[in-house]
């Protein structure tokens, strides 16, 4: 491991997560805001359901770690909501099972230490036209409905709220935006905007000690030093630590 050790910021998900850092996407836009004050970790698995997450859930989270996340982004739920295949393979996961597995997963990431912090993304919803259209000769029919991506969705969000875990409701947030998947599942970056937005704006208003929201924490190395660039005076160097001029000044309001 490399020093000085920062907080560590896990995504943890099936293919949103893991197509976070393309297309624009929201994962790196989150690396980007919090460089030199945190590490964004991704721990993302296309294809995956919750189910098969909790197979893994120990390895990716040991609780005897030497160090344990300070936040954990969780997000299943677009494949538990998939329509069942008849052969009885492929992603599905019935609602009451895909509740009760949610919560395995956020109380073991709650036991990891007094100071890690969860938020959880709802499932989002998908165009269907798309989908319709983006038949594949080497899959199944898939069954992706907003009708499903809905229940899935308000089901975790009450269970977040039975447990005090903060949520962001992405089946309504997508929802505001247009052009937001790239083939009717999976975010472009106006999908990710929106949900970089949304995690901002739970990081900025949550009461939680220390704050975890970027602009509130230190940035590595911000001291001034001699061999900054000097400055038109000729006299004094300007300390770089928070320039954020290549930045979309879109962000620095959230």
């Amino acid at each position: 491991m490399v020093g000085p050790a920062r907080p560590q910021f896990v995504l943890f998900g099936s293919s949103i997560v893991q197509l976070s850092f393309s297309h624009g996407g929201w994962g790196a836009i989150l690396s980007d805001l919090f460089a030199r004050k945190a590490d964004i970790l991704l721990r993302g698995y296309f294809g995956w359901n919750s189910r098969r997450a909790l197979e893994v859930l120990e390895q990716v989270f040991p609780k005897d770690a030497a160090v344990q996340p300070s936040l954990v982004i969780v997000y299943f739920g677009g494949n538990d909501s998939m329509g069942a295949h008849p052969s009885g393979l492929g992603p599905h996961v019935p609602l009451p099972e895909y509740i009760e597995n949610m919560r395995k997963i956020a109380s073991h990431i709650q036991s990891l230490s007094d100071s890690t912090r969860i938020i959880v993304l709802s499932c989002p919803p998908v165009n269907e036209a798309t989908i319709r259209g983006n038949k594949s000769p080497y899959l199944s029919e898939l069954v992706r409905t907003n009708e499903l991506c809905q229940q899935y969705s308000e089901a975790c969000i009450r269970l977040c709220q039975e447990m005090d875990i903060k949520v962001v409701d992405l089946f309504t947030a997508i929802q505001k935006g247009d052009n937001c998947f790239t083939d009717g599942i999976h975010l472009s970056a106006k999908g990710s905007k929106i949900v970089a937005e949304e995690v901002l704006k739970v990081l900025r208003e949550a009461d939680w000690k220390p704050s975890l929201h970027w602009k509130s924490m230190p940035t590595e190395f911000a001291e001034d030093s001699p061999y900054h660039l000097v400055a038109a005076d000729g006299k004094t160097t300007l300390n770089p630590s928070e320039w954020a001029f290549y930045r979309d000044s879109h962000w620095n309001s959230l």
